[in-house]
């Protein structure tokens, strides 16, 4: 009867590990672009996880510190807006929080539109190679390029680069994620891979030239390579601090 006994309870064991679950936190609500990116991504590379809206960054902080489940994982995708002093309370107390519990991992990225902006193919997507809007938008592509060259040196002080400064007017008023929300926008503005708060364009939810308002003229950096979305997500991965990121944290994707 004994040994009965603990060969069922290694069982009940074994089974409760394998129908673990993993979560994925996000402080974004249902319908903003920052949410159909996780869902969509999350479900081409890691379609294991589950995504959960938590509403705003406030209520993320709130789930976690009442978290009392210890049998599934969790992995917290709040915003690390490094100059916005409430967000850097959150974080602050986020971290505490994480530090007594488990099962609980943080993604450390600065927001979702910074994580876009920062993805090396992004120009190469969005733009034809002889597109106007390299020309156009050449104050933007350049306030972009030595936004993220100072952030990846560690250099946290992007308001005294010039090239930022001058694309910016408001600049002393915004914090990084109000520019790199900018910025982004102006960049795809008008493509079909075009970033608002609320919208997400087409091009970065399905495959290549399934845009369904596509016009003839409408031709992007990937007219030619033609990508699956699964292929995309991959692509955004490994071109941006995600990859780092979920290795940190011992994620597996479907690579």
């Amino acid at each position: 009867m004994v040994v009965n006994d603990y060969i069922f309870m290694l069982i009940t064991k074994v089974g409760v590990q394998m129908s673990a679950k993993t979560y994925l936190w996000i402080e974004d609500r249902i319908g903003k672009a920052s949410y159909k990116f996780w869902t969509t991504f999350m479900h081409e590379i890691c379609p294991e996880v589950i995504v959960e809206s938590k509403t705003n960054n406030r209520e993320l902080v709130k789930a976690v510190k009442g978290l009392t489940d210890k049998e599934n994982r969790y992995i917290i995708a709040l915003d690390n807006s490094f100059d916005n002093v409430q967000i850097y309370m959150e974080q602050k107390i986020m971290k505490e929080a994480a530090s007594v519990r488990e099962n609980v991992f943080l993604l450390n990225l600065i927001c979702f539109e910074y994580t876009l902006l920062e993805f090396d193919n992004l120009l190469d997507w969005i733009y034809a190679p002889e597109d106007e809007f390299r020309e156009k938008r050449a104050g933007a592509i350049v306030a972009r390029e030595k936004l993220v060259s100072i952030i990846k040196s560690g250099e946290m002080n992007y308001k005294v680069i010039k090239e930022i400064m001058d694309y910016d007017s408001n600049l002393n008023s915004h914090n990084i994620e109000q520019l790199s929300a900018k910025l982004l926008f102006d960049l795809t503005r008008n493509t079909g891979f075009e970033v608002s708060k609320g919208e997400l364009g087409e091009c970065w939810r399905q495959n290549c030239c399934e845009w369904s308002d596509r016009q003839a003229d409408d031709i992007c950096g990937l007219d030619q390579t033609r990508l699956t979305l699964k292929d995309k997500m991959k692509c955004i991965y490994f071109g941006t601090s995600l990859c780092r990121e979920f290795d940190n944290i011992g994620l597996e994707v479907l690579a």
